[in-house]
């Protein structure tokens, strides 16, 4: 009996393979992928979710030491604010009859001033200018007042009207004009004007030399 020959066999051999290859097909059941195959053909490169940022401007911080002067919203008044170390001094004025003189400590930016009959300065400050709310005489002013420059700022004085003690306040504001009261006892008028260069006005005829009240001076103990 004749064996197949050798090229036979090999026909026979792939044939078979074949075969197997179709039932595996059919039943779903695949031989084992080729490598590398299968991780090119299903392999995902891991994208990381893109980097948000919050980039929030710095908040320009409180100073030790600097003057605010400025008008409440709507006008009608001016309001000055000096702040030294740790302590806060302001100057309500309307240049008629309404003032008040406040003070209180300050802690991280913040006021929280009081006066006499009841008023009251609440807000902050920072490098660029002070802001809050201010009450004086029954009524309250919003304000924004910015850094004040020599001129510009708050100024006081302690002359006599006709032999009695009397109180002057004045607020250069930084574009140079000003307003003040002069308050004897109870009556309550204009304070004359203020030369700020010479830190000089005349009251009830006579020189009075006016304290400029400035933290960066290093003055302005109330």
């Amino acid at each position: 009996m004749k064996h197949p020959g050798p090229l036979f066999t090999l026909l026979a051999g792939v044939a078979l393979a074949g075969g197997i290859g179709i039932v595996n097909l059919a039943t779903g059941t695949g031989a084992a992928p080729v490598a590398g195959a299968a991780s090119a053909a299903g392999s995902t490169t891991a994208v990381p979710p893109p980097r948000t940022t919050t980039s929030e401007a710095p908040k320009p911080e409180a100073p030790a030491r600097a003057d605010y002067a400025g008008r409440v919203t709507g006008g009608g008044a001016s309001v000055a604010v000096s702040v030294r170390d740790g302590h806060a001094i302001a100057y309500l004025c309307d240049g008629k009859k309404v003032e008040a003189w406040l003070q209180g400590v300050t802690t991280g930016g913040k006021l929280d001033l009081k006066g006499a009959k009841n008023a009251a300065l609440s807000g902050s400050f920072d490098a660029t200018a002070a802001t809050g709310t201010v009450t004086a005489s029954g009524k309250t002013w919003q304000f924004t007042a910015p850094t004040a420059k020599k001129p510009a700022g708050l100024y006081r004085a302690a002359p006599k009207v006709k032999g009695q003690q009397a109180k002057a306040g004045w607020i250069v504001l930084p574009d140079g004009s000003q307003v003040g009261i002069l308050a004897a006892g109870d009556d309550a008028t204009a304070a004359p004007p203020l030369d700020p260069a010479a830190g000089t006005a005349s009251v009830d005829g006579a020189p009075v030399t006016a304290e400029p009240i400035s933290g960066l001076a290093g003055n302005g103990d109330f």
